[in-house]
């Protein structure tokens, strides 16, 4: 990746693409003990969303899971019916999504948060022109409730958002020191090795754990970059935005 250049108008750097989805994991926002959200965390990824936003007028909107909550699978597990406790998980992502709303208000980003499953006392419904209007106003737009649908994941969400709006690449925010994409499991394989560029195909045959299968091919279909990076190390966002070569680039 090339670094973002100065537009000639003395303006700052070019970001690398105008428009993305910033793809969050529930435990991303966690506290240490895995569960609920951390103010540290929500206010870090605030200020980083409004600071690119703002400098580099990137259209940002965001699809967050709810696994700091709920795990629909998890409820699946112990006996749940599978569509119901992925319901409870559309709800958890709910709730990120109104934390993520008010720590990016807080900071002064103008935030909207977007339902795939209709609650209009706390959230717009998801319309899909609605959601790009207000990106064109300079909004941030929270996507929540995942699909609507049972049986898909919050990566699946992301993915076909991204499509729907016109974003150009997935950012996929990880956590826990995991910085890319990489040959193996770096936590139990010290020979394990970092990925700069991996193809969608190499990311499926070798069972890499990006997003998704069903992400990842959708992705592949519509030519949509995902970079993979540490959400938490302060200033990663931007950075990826700026064309440095932080994480790794699936295209």
């Amino acid at each position: 990746m090339s670094h973002a250049s100065p537009d000639g108008n003395g303006r700052g750097p070019i970001p690398r693409w105008s428009r993305v989805v910033l793809k969050l994991s529930g435990e991303a926002l966690a506290e240490p003990s895995g569960f609920g959200v951390a103010p540290s965390i929500l206010h870090q990824v605030a200020t980083e969303v409004r600071d690119v936003r703002s400098e580099l007028g990137v259209d940002i909107a965001i699809v967050v899971g709810g696994g700091n909550f709920w795990r629909g699978l998890q409820g699946a597990g112990h006996g749940m019916d599978r569509a119901q406790a992925d319901y409870m998980g559309m709800l958890a992502t709910v709730m990120n999504g109104l934390a993520l709303q008010d720590f990016l208000e807080q900071v002064g980003q103008p935030t909207r948060v977007m339902t795939a499953v209709e609650m209009p006392k706390i959230a717009e419904p998801y319309i899909r022109r609605r959601a790009i209007r207000h990106l064109e106003k300079g909004r941030v737009v929270v996507f929540a409730g995942g699909m609507g649908n049972p049986f898909f994941t919050t990566d699946t969400t992301a993915a076909l958002r991204a499509a729907e709006i016109e974003a150009q690449a997935i950012l996929k925010g990880t956590h826990s020191g995991v910085d890319g994409v990489y040959t193996a499991d770096p936590k139990k394989d010290p020979t394990a090795t970092r990925y700069e560029h991996i193809s969608y195909m190499d990311v499926i045959t070798q069972g890499l754990q990006v997003m998704d299968s069903t992400a990842i091919t959708f992705c592949r279909d519509n030519d949509l970059p995902i970079v993979v990076f540490d959400l938490l190390v302060p200033g990663n966002t931007r950075s990826v935005l700026e064309g440095r070569a932080v994480g790794t680039l699936v295209g």
